[in-house]
């Protein structure tokens, strides 16, 4: 399997956050935007303005994940923004099918995030209709946050969710990803990680996101 590194810029620097995307392009997959509306979750993040700025640095595939309420009023906007994949969370949405068919007829890939105390049983019968699931391996709000460990054993009833249906879905994890869990985390089943503080506040970003994937692979 693949393995892709999504660095979150909610733990870079906003004064030269140009700088600090560019210098990790060349060993990361994708960017991940954290959205938060401090309703949802109990933090303000960013929003269009900055969006649309990180798409006018790099080309790389753009990974947005909504952590607010009512997602749907956004969707239109964020794709049209230049955003590749729209996550909402389960705990978000009321009609889970119909936003996910948005962000689908919007051209965009489709993602449900859950919560650390929510089951992965609930998401059976979306399971066919979207592109990734995103684990939340910390309680979502803040970077820099303590891995959850029981997010392996969750990940795994996932993975055994994905192989039983037949369908082509990635896992995603998000929270506290780093050297001493992520070659835990991809033989469990995760092939996409959001990493924050693993990335942006290391010495060298751009290594430190190569030596991720090294490791996560056993290379």
């Amino acid at each position: 399997m693949e393995m892709k590194i999504y660095p979150s810029i909610l733990a870079a620097d906003f004064s030269k956050l140009g700088e600090e995307i560019k210098n990790v392009e060349n060993n990361i997959e994708g960017i991940h935007l954290d959205i938060m509306d401090g309703l949802f979750v109990p933090n303000i993040s960013f929003g269009t303005p900055i969006i649309k700025s990180v798409r006018n640095i790099t080309e790389k595939y753009l990974d947005a994940h909504l952590m607010i309420i009512d997602p749907d009023r956004y969707i239109e906007d964020y794709a049209k923004m230049g955003v590749n994949g729209i996550t909402v969370h389960y705990e978000a949405v009321t009609h889970l099918h119909r936003t996910i068919s948005k962000i689908k007829d919007m051209g965009c890939d489709a993602g449900v995030s859950l919560n650390p105390h929510t089951p992965v049983f609930l998401l059976e019968e979306i399971l066919p209709f979207v592109d990734r699931i995103l684990i939340m391996s910390v309680n979502p709000g803040f970077t820099g946050q303590k891995f959850i460990p029981e997010t392996l054993n969750k990940i795994k009833k996932l993975k055994n969710m994905i192989d039983e249906k037949g369908v082509n879905v990635a896992i995603e994890v998000d929270g506290g990803v780093g050297l001493k869990n992520i070659r835990d985390l991809y033989n469990s089943g995760a092939t996409e990680f959001v990493v924050g503080a693993g990335v942006f506040h290391q010495e060298n970003p751009s290594e430190a996101a190569k030596k991720l994937k090294e490791v996560g692979l056993g290379i």
